[in-house]
Formats: C-alpha cells, structure tokens, sequence
C-alpha cells in the first residue's frame, strides 16, 4: 500500500513539474523538500525498467571527447555524468541530491555567457518556460557547442516542430536517434550544435529579417513558453576581406551585385535587404541540402543561414553564431582543385556535391536558377556512357515526360513538397527500391581515399578482430591490413615482444609478404584459444619421487625442476617428458627451491642451501649458516635471500657461495621473503612484516597489523602485500610501512598469491580465489560459483587473460581474469575427492606443469605436462 502511494505521489509530482515554470518547481521544492526524495525515488523506479537509461549514452559520448571540454548538466539528479567522465561537470537541479548540485532555477543558472562546451538536458526539460530554459543554455554554449536532449518522444505533438524550434534558437540537428522504449514510446536524442568551425578570410553577411505582419504572427509550434522575444530585421552587411574564398557578382537580385553593394560594402553602410523564405518551416532540414535553391528560416534569435566548408571534396554544412547572437554564412566559395581538366572537365564521385556558388550567388533574395548537377548525371557517371534501364519490363506511362518537365520548372522547395507527398504515397516495396538506388550512390571508400599514414593511423584504433575483417573487403584494405608496424603495435599491446619470423614466407601477391608480426599476434591468438577451447590432449606423465610430495615445482624453459621430501631434486625436459637429472645430496626433505637458466638452488631440513648445475647435476656450493629447515627464498641475479625456521634470513653469492648478510629481528620462523636486489621483504609467524635493508642489515620498517601468521608475500619495489591466517591480505607501501588497504573477504589461510601492475590475484584455504585492485582495494572478481574448487587451493598462475588454480580437491581449473567466469577444468584427477591432490602448478605461455599426487595413496606421484603450443605449417 505504502508503495503503491508513493507511486501516486511521484505522479501527481511529475504532472506538477510538467505544468508548472521552472521558478514555481524550484518554490514547490524549496518549500517541500522531501517531495523532491519522493519524486527521484519514483522516478529512479522508472528509469530502471528502461532497456537503456540515456545517461549511459551521453556518458560515452563524453568518454569519446577530449577531457578538456566542459560541460553543464541540467537537472542533474545524484550527478551520474560528473561522477562518470573526466571532463568539469557544472551540475545544476533544485534541490541537492549531491555536494556537487547547485541549486537554481534551470532558466537561469550561475553561469558565464559562452563559458562550456556541452549542454546536457537527460530526461530534464519539464516546465512550460521550455523557451527559456533552451535560450539559458544557449546564452552558456559556447560558439561550437554541443547541446544535448534526451527526452521521451511522447513529450512532444509534433517531433518536427520541435527541431525547427531548436533551430530558431540557433541549433542545427546533427544526430537524432529513435530508439524502441516498450511502452514509453521512443528516446529522442537531439544534438544540436552551433559552431564556429573555420574562421576564414571570406565575405561575412549577418542575416537578420523584418517580417510582414503575416510572418510575425508566426510563433514556432515546438518551443511554446512564458518569453515571447520580438522578431528581429534583416540587415547585411558586407565585410571587404580579401582572400581565398571569393563572393560571387553575378544574378540579379543579388546583395552583393551592382555598383551600389559595391559602394556599401568599401564604406561599411548596412541597407535594408527584401528576402523571401523559400519552402516551407518545417522542410527545413531537407531545404538546407536542396541545390539550386536558398533558404532563410525566421526565429527569436534571427534567421537561419547555413555556413559551407570543404573537407577535401565533400561538402559539409553548418551553422554558426555571431557574438551578438545573430547567424552568419560564408558563400560557397571557388574551389581550385589540382586537376589538368578542372572542375568542370572532372566527373564528380557519388557522394560529392558541385560548388554550386562558382558561378551564381546564393542569396538571401529570391531563388536565382544555377547550374546543378542531377542525381541522374552522377548514376550515368558511375555507370558509364551507357544509361542502362533499371525497369526495362515496363513501358514508360504516357503521361510520364509531362509530369518530369512540370517537376522540372518547380523550385527546389517546390520540389521538396512534391516529393514528401510522393513518398508518403509510396509503398515500403517503392520506398526499399528508391534506398537500393539511392545509398550506393553516396558510398564512398574513405580509407582509400586518405594518405597511406592517414588510412593506417585510423586503422590503428580497430581491434584486431576487426582489423581481419577489415582486410577482407578489398585488396588495397587487405594490404593495409598486412602492415607490419600496425600489427607490432597491436602485439605490443597485448604483451608480445618477438615477430615470429618463418623461413618459408607465403605472398599475399607478387612482391608482398604477409607481416611477421601479425604472424606472432594470430600465433598468440591460436594458444589463447586452445587453453580457452581446445581439445586438451592426453598429457605427458613424469614419474618420480615414489610416493612422496613433490614439495616444490620450478619451470623454466623446456626444463622442470621438482623437489620432493624424498630428500631430492629431479630435473625433467618438458619436451620429452624425460627424467634428465636427479640432484642427490640433501640429506632431509627439500622444501624450496629456485631456477635460473641452468642453475637451481634448494633448501633444506638439513638446515642448508645447495647451489646445482642442472645440465651436469653436480653440486657447485653448499651454503652452510642456518640453525634450521631453510623454509623459503628468493632469487636476483647471482643473490639470493634464504629464510629459516631459526627466525634469521641470510643474503647469498651463488657464484662464490659466500654468506654476504645476516638479517636479524624476527622472533619466529620466517615463511616467505622477497627480494628484489635491493630490499628484502619477510614475513614470519611472529605476525609481522619487515623491510630490511641488506647492505646495512637493518631493518627500516617493521609492518604490524597481523593477527596471526603471516603466510605468503608479494612485492613489486613499491607496494608489499602480505597474507595471514587472520583471513585479512594487508597493502602496504614500502617506503612509509603504512598499510594502505585491508582487503577482506577470504575466510580462511590465505596460502599463495601472484601480483602484476595492480592486480593481485589470492588464493584461500576456503576454496575461493579473488581478485584485487591493490591501488583501490576493491575486489573485482571472486572466482566461485557452481563449478569453484572443492577443497582448499594450493597453488595459482595468472596472465592478461586467465588465471590457472589448483586444488586439494584434484582439480586444476581455468578461469577468466577479467569476468572471474570459470572456463573449464584442465585437469580433474579420478581420484579427486578421495585422496588426489594437485600440490602445485606452474604454467609458460605453451604448457602446464602440474604436480599431483596422494597423501593416502590413491593417487601417483607424478608431473603432468600439458601441451597448448600451435603446430606452425
């Protein structure tokens, strides 16, 4: 019932706002605060049931301009846009849902004249001051600003009436989008510019009209409201400027014609100037592309002229305001193109219009005739010499040259009228036929038209997915697709450092080869794939170790090292599956280990380190100090940091085997360390975190914040993240030891993590895994659902696109790094949930290394290799 009134409410409210002023809404809330919650809870409940809220859409928008824009949000609600884009946002509503809401009566906000660049009204023009409001965010639009409206289209009688309202404003139509709302009719989107785009040396008329009495009491059907501003007179006037873009002399009538223009315009005089409005107000956007004809459109703010300029050879249309708020137009200029024919001697390419000002005035007089080109002169252009019949089963109607030369004598908005009423007495077969003609006119190949560097850099922007399909449209297409600097940079994107260079290169064509570096990316593409989808091949089993655990796993290369509480290390070539070496001498369990190239070190129960050849499975060093199990360590070109039970840690030269450093200062056995050639990070079942400086063996920070063990280590030079079993994952930074996040959500033992850039992917003893923004401390993904691990995770890798998780459970999944969507289990042991465990996994590019075994005997001790390199023909 409560709702239902609410509901009541939020409608009485909204038929208030929509008529009453904007100044009477602003009274209504200021005098009524807790109308304004109802009203936006109401109407956030109808937003909601929307397949798209607007505001989304002019987000992106914004996303795509430059930052630098600024921008003013009318009736701005909770701020959506302003906590969305990077651009300063002014937001402005009655009553403050935000800090950043100030509160005014949207005709007139706390703005500068010509101070942003884009107006946004988002579901906001209520009130029946509609004038008012549009005219406030002209004054505030800069000139080249862009106005914004997102309204239902069941706001308006006549959608049409409405845009020639915006037009009279001083708004030119660039974009209107009707989409489907179910039941709440359709999302109009009008995005209105006035610009000032080129300021060039040109003739300049500043167009305004004296109207007769019958046009003065025409009032626009789209813009009714309380203000009703006098219609101004039309005067030109003339600026002497020489340059490029030279005003035509010839047709009568003309302003700019005769001695006495001439004579006005060297002394600067402004005469009254007799214009006709050619067609009808609401043809008004089809008047301003009609060749041949001119066109002067009366509003509050003066007549609406049209601003031509050239991008290469295309035409382009705009309008553009004056300081003093009136409109201007350049005339079209002659153009001198570099042609050994000319203009004239050159055939135009569909799509372009002539410069029709070359010989004749346009003006705001009457309509003078010019020399046009037809629509049928560019399909005989195209086509050839030959006119081909597009119907040639039937017989041309007698009546049919008769009603052609009649169409031929109207004027263009004559024209114009004639042709809305044909078409709106087409049928839908008439008008696709009229669409199939009409659209291949107006294709143009763009890229092919752009310098090489143009066409590539435009390119430079698709995804590679597309940039394939690019290259499938034609062969010039195809072969910018091939470039070999385009495809580096897309390889440097996505972390490809190496062309893949082939000795048997295939030609696209004669003297073209396909690029090495596309070959590198659609070779990475291919191994995405086949982790992602691929059949997964029976693997290579590497027996060993009998039926003990596999303690450690090192992967490097094409050769594994496995250590094993069996008091050994066993060194396997990943691509026969061999057994190469076994590294006897430890006489307790090996518990750690490192690998570089061919040199491993392990550490101990017998409470020492040894340093191995791999290659000839001789003992280079042993390192002799701790007092107890060498738990863990870390390696750095020839250094390397050992942790122990004994609570001390101790720096290495592998090359000499000399003990360099003693850390002292924990006051129980050390778990991990980090080090990264410069600091040592430990952490230890003291609770604590330190930053030790070797060189001093002094100890600059000591992280407390633990309430327990502290378990697994990560450090990147700048940031530390340390796991406990308190369940809390803690980021500190390494230079003030403050902790700077304290990421909850796991419930148990966090037993191993991975850190890249800022992204840190946890594993838990409660069979989750999470993944952390450690700059901002939130949780992008949790990793769980129907398909997540059973059992504890033992062991993780992740890379720009997956993250690979094992489990006591036996199984070894594959997931999405950037949805957290599991994507299929890699490995899943018969004898998972029984006894098999997968103890640890490390992953190259190409393969998956997985140690698996039992603790009860169920399962074989063993490695599993998986093999998702391509076969390159």
């Amino acid at each position: 019932m409560e709702e239902r009134l609410l509901s009541a409410r939020f409608r009485y409210i909204n038929q208030q706002l929509y008529t009453s002023t904007s100044r009477e809404a602003a009274q209504l809330f200021q005098s009524d605060p807790e109308a304004f919650q109802i009203y936006h809870r109401g109407f956030t409940q109808q937003v909601g049931r929307w397949p798209e809220n607007p505001v989304h859409h002019i987000i992106r928008y914004l996303r795509r301009r430059p930052a630098s824009l600024v921008v003013a949000d009318f009736g701005c609600g909770d701020c959506k846009i302003a906590s969305s884009v990077k651009n300063k946002v002014h937001c402005f509503d009655l009553v403050p849902l935000s800090p950043l809401v100030t509160v005014c009566d949207m005709a007139k906000v706390p703005l500068a004249d010509e101070s942003v660049d884009v107006a946004v009204f988002c579901l906001a023009l209520m009130g029946t001051n509609l004038q008012e409001i549009l005219e406030e965010a002209n004054r505030v639009l800069k000139p080249g600003g862009t106005l914004m409206v997102a309204e239902v289209a069941s706001r308006f009688e006549d959608i049409r009436a409405f845009m020639n309202g915006m037009a009279q404003l001083g708004f030119k139509s660039v974009s209107k989008e009707l989409k489907g709302f179910n039941s709440l009719d359709d999302l109009l989107h009008v995005k209105g510019i006035t610009t000032r785009i080129l300021e060039l040396n040109s003739q300049r008329m500043t167009c305004r009209r004296r109207p007769s009495s019958e046009e003065a009491a025409r009032v626009s059907p789209g813009l009714q409201g309380d203000s009703k501003a006098p219609v101004p007179q039309v005067v030109a006037e003339e600026e002497d400027v020489s340059g490029p873009w030279e005003p035509e002399r010839s047709g009568k009538g003309s302003p700019g014609s005769g001695p006495e223009a001439d004579g006005s315009s060297r002394q600067g005089a402004q005469e009254p100037l007799n214009s006709t409005v050619c067609g009808e107000q609401e043809e008004e956007e089809e008047e301003e592309e009609e060749e041949g004809s001119c066109y002067s459109e009366e509003g509050e703010d003066g007549s609406n002229v049209y601003f031509y300029y050239t991008i290469g050879e295309r035409w382009i249309d705009y309008l553009q305001r004056t300081e003093d708020g009136g409109l201007l137009r350049h005339v079209r200029p002659k153009m001198k193109r570099k042609s050994e024919n000319g203009l004239d001697g050159r055939a135009l390419s569909p799509g372009k219009k002539l410069c029709k000002g070359s010989e004749y005035s346009r003006t705001l007089g009457p309509c003078m005739p010019s020399p046009t080109t037809t629509f049928g002169d560019l399909r005989n252009a195209k086509a050839g010499q030959a006119r081909r019949r597009r119907i040639p089963s039937v017989a041309p109607p007698p009546e049919l040259q008769d009603w052609l030369r009649t169409f031929q004598r109207w004027s263009g908005p004559e024209k114009l009228l004639a042709l809305d009423e044909l078409i709106d007495r087409c049928e839908p077969s008439q008008i696709k036929y009229m669409m199939q003609v009409i659209e291949p006119q107006f294709q143009r190949d763009f890229i092919s038209l752009l310098p090489k560097e143009l066409a590539l850099y435009v390119l430079s922007f698709l995804e590679p997915r597309d940039l394939l399909r690019a290259a499938q449209t034609c062969r010039y297409w195809r072969v910018l697709a091939e470039d070999n600097l385009l495809w580096r940079e897309k390889c440097r994107e996505e972390g490809i450092e190496e062309p893949l260079n082939l000795r048997k290169r295939r030609l696209l064509s004669p003297g073209f080869m396909y690029s090495p570096w596309k070959f590198a990316f659609m070779r990475q593409h291919k191994i995405d794939m086949n982790w992602r989808s691929g059949e997964l091949k029976a693997p290579k089993v590497l027996k060993g170790h009998d039926d003990h655990v596999i303690t450690c796993l090192q992967f490097c290369g094409n050769r594994i090292v496995s250590g094993s509480d069996d008091n050994t290390l066993k060194v396997w070539s990943a691509v026969t599956g061999e057994c190469v070496q076994t590294l006897v001498g430890h006489t307790g369990g090996v518990w750690s280990s490192q690998m570089r190239d061919s040199i491993v070190i392990s550490g101990s129960t017998d409470r020492t380190l040894k340093v191995w050849n791999a290659d000839t499975g001789e003992c280079v060093h042993t390192l002799y100090g701790h007092t107890s199990t060498v738990r863990c360590m870390h390696l750095h070109g020839n250094r390397v940091v050992s942790g122990s039970r004994d609570a001390t840690l101790r720096l290495w030269d592998i090359e000499t085997g000399q003990c360099l450093h003693v850390l002292m200062g924990h006051v129980a056995a050390v778990r991990c360390v980090q080090y990264d050639g410069h600091k040592v990070v430990s952490g230890a079942y003291d609770y604590t975190v330190k930053v030790w400086d070797p060189e001093s063996e002094s100890c600059t920070h000591t992280l407390q914040g633990h309430t327990n063990r502290v378990y697994s280590l990560q450090f990147d030079g700048t940031h530390i993240v340390s796991g406990s079993l308190d369940t809390s994952i803690r980021v500190w930074d390494v230079e003030s030891g403050n902790c700077l996040h304290t990421l909850m959500g796991h419930q148990s033992l966090t037993s191993g993590m991975e850190l890249r850039d800022n992204i840190l992917v946890s594993g838990n003893a409660d069979s989750t895994v999470k993944i952390w923004d450690i700059k901002t401390g939130q949780c992008l993904q949790t990793l769980q659902g129907p398909s997540k691990h059973q059992s504890a995770v033992t062991c993780l890798q992740f890379s720009s696109k997956f993250v690979v998780t094992s489990s006591d459970d036996g199984t070894v999944k594959l997931w999405d790094l950037k949805t957290g969507e599991f994507v299929r289990n890699l490995v899943a042991l018969e004898s998972g949930g029984s006894g098999g465990v997968v103890w640890r996994i490390r992953a190259s590019n190409t393969k998956l290394v997985c140690a698996v075994g039992s603790r009860n005997g169920t399962e074989e001790t063993k490695l599993l290799v998986l093999d998702f390199d391509v076969d390159l023909k």
